[in-house]
Formats: C-alpha cells, structure tokens, sequence
C-alpha cells in the first residue's frame, strides 16, 4: 500500500520582482498574521446589511475585506516594491481615522500597503431561460395553448400556481391560455408554448379549467383564466428567480415592484396608478377595463413587453402578489389586481 503524506498544498516561490524564498516567506507568515487579525477572528460579526453598505465603518473589523501579497503603490504609481497588501472597502484619510481603527505601516519589518477595493460581493447567477422546458413548470416560464387550425403558434407567461377545491392550477390571463374566450375548457395547455418549440406530444402540463369571458360591449375587470395540472407534481409555486410568492397585497401608488415574464425575464418598476381605465386592442376588438393597475419600468427600461402577459407582479420588498400583467405600450404595462382575479376564478394562490 502506498504511502500518504498529508499537510497544507505547496506553493511556489513568489518570483515577482525577484525577492528570495527567505523573504517570500516572511510576507507569507506576515499575510497570514494580518489575515487572522483582521478576517478571521471569531469574534468578527458584521451583519448582512453592514457588509452590502457601500459606506463602511472605518473599523477594520468591518472595512477590512482581504489581505495580500503585491505590489506597492503610492499615488497612483508602481513602486517596484513588494508589500503585504490591506484591502479595504473605503481608504479613509489619516485625519478621519481614530488611533483606534489605523492600519498598521508596516509589519514585521516589511510594507503594509492600503488598498481600496469597494464591497465584495459574490456575482448573482445568470436568471433562467423562461423559453425553455421546466419540469415541474413555474411560473415565469413559456406556457400557451395550441391553435386549433394550427395556423399560428404563440407563448404568453405561466403567472402562478393557484388551488381551487384541492387541485393545483396554472394562473395566466384568458388570451394566453383561451385565445380570448375561443378555446373550448379542457383544451390542452402547453409548457413552452409552441412558439417557443414546445412539442404538442410531450409537453402539455395543463387542461383548461376556467375563463373569465372579455366582453368588448362592456366595462371588464380581469383578463384571465387557469388551466388544471395534469398532476399536482407537475407545476412547482416558485416563481423563475424570484422565489415563491408571499400571500397577496393591495397595489398602492409608488409601490416598488417586480415580475419575471417569458419575454423580458426579470425587470423591476413602480406603481404609477391603482384606478386607471384603460382601452386595450384586442383581435376581438378594443376592450375596455376599468380600475386597473398601471407600472412604469426602472431605470427606464420598459417593465414589459409582448409574451410576458400573465406574469404575476409581486411587491419586491415582501413578495406579495399585487397584480396580474396582461397589456401595455412600449412605456407603460398593465395589470388586473390580483384581489380582482382571485374572487373571478374562485381561486387562491397556492
């Protein structure tokens, strides 16, 4: 049998700048005694919105965020000098610095040099593909229904689960999931929608259940439908990137709130209105809706755009649904209070 030799993983000598193996290890043992100063002390504690504050306590217990080896700079320009490098959030001047919370200049004889470096932050995970196939299907993704003559395919969004009398629904608005009270209920429902390469054979999820009927003669409230599971396991509550939502809320002006739709994935607005009346082009014709809820984009980028209709919109800072998207303009987006559509379906959110 072979033997086994067990200790820390060897490291090459720093040949940076040339300096020996005697002194590379005098700037490792002196990195390590600053890191376990500074980084790994148990009494170390900051919470979580101390450590995202871009503006950090001159404390080193809460600005000191790495420590190691480099190259010295001062003002702006390469010494040539080797140092054991301090990085903190915010470099404080020396005025500004009680006795107490000073680095030290040097340490073991050799250069501590201070470097600021801002709030390290672990990147977010690029958010999901909502055009493609999701098993179990959530909400955010690609869901639609298949023309029956087959002469055109489509994809709105998958809004949310809902429960009525112990099943489990698909939540989206009536043109997604009935073609604007044309389809017949039980007609299949799609995850991705065909539009998007769903395949009619494999990837239906829902049947038809319900539709709240849009009358182009007269003042509407929702535009939406739900469709039954075909198994309760097949549909999952977590919105794409977003996470479950957390009950329901009434949508109040200048809320801050978020969606993940099929076209434009995760985007983030503000409530502008909560009773605007609103004409709306459909293929039926113009539809009039009444008390409806009216979000402008972040950053002025639009909140929405064709194929996000049906996403549930959720107040960002609880999670809690607040509306049912299912029209806009290039400017503006459009949604059915989510109070509204609940007591037209006779459903709740599961």
């Amino acid at each position: 049998m072979a033997s086994r030799k067990s200790g820390s993983r060897s490291r090459g000598p720093i040949t940076v700048f040339g300096i020996s193996t005697s002194d590379a290890a005098r700037y490792r043992a002196s990195k390590q005694s600053l890191s376990r100063k500074y980084l790994r002390r148990g009494t170390r504690a900051v919470t979580a919105l101390a450590a995202l504050n871009p503006i950090a306590s001159p404390s080193p217990e809460q600005n000191v965020v790495g420590i190691g080896i480099g190259e010295k700079i001062s003002n702006g320009i390469a010494t040539g000098l080797m140092a054991v490098k301090v990085l903190v959030r915010v470099k404080y001047a020396d005025d500004q610095l009680p006795d107490s919370d000073r680095l030290p200049a040097t340490i073991n004889g050799l250069p501590v040099d201070v470097e600021q470096v801002g709030t390290f932050r672990r990147f977010a995970p690029a958010p999901p593909n909502p055009r493609k196939k999701f098993r179990p299907a959530q909400p955010g993704s690609s869901v639609g229904f298949r023309d029956p003559q087959n002469l055109f395919t489509m994809a709105g969004t998958f809004g949310a689960v809902v429960r009525r009398a112990g099943k489990l629904l698909v939540l989206s608005n009536n043109h997604v999931l009935a073609d604007e009270n044309k389809l017949p209920i039980g007609s299949p429902i799609f995850q991705p929608g065909l539009l998007d390469h769903g395949n009619p054979n494999t990837d239906q999820i829902a049947t038809l259940t319900k539709f709240i009927a849009l009358n182009p003669a007269g003042t509407n409230k929702v535009d939406c439908a739900m469709a039954q599971a075909t198994t309760n396991n097949i549909v999952k509550r977590d919105i794409l990137f977003i996470g479950p939502p957390n009950g329901t809320a009434a949508a109040a002006i200048d809320m801050k709130v978020h969606k993940f739709g099929r076209t434009t994935g995760y985007r983030t607005g503000r409530i502008t209105s909560v009773e605007t009346d609103v004409t709306v082009g459909y293929e039926m014709g113009d539809v009039t809706f009444e008390d409806q809820i009216i979000i402008v984009g972040s950053n002025n980028q639009p909140f929405s755009a064709a194929g996000d209709s049906g996403s549930l919109i959720l107040e960002r800072t609880t999670n809690r649904a607040v509306g049912l998207l299912f029209a806009g303009s290039t400017t503006h987006t459009i949604a059915n209070h989510i109070g509204d559509v609940l007591a037209a379906l006779g459903a709740t959110l599961a």
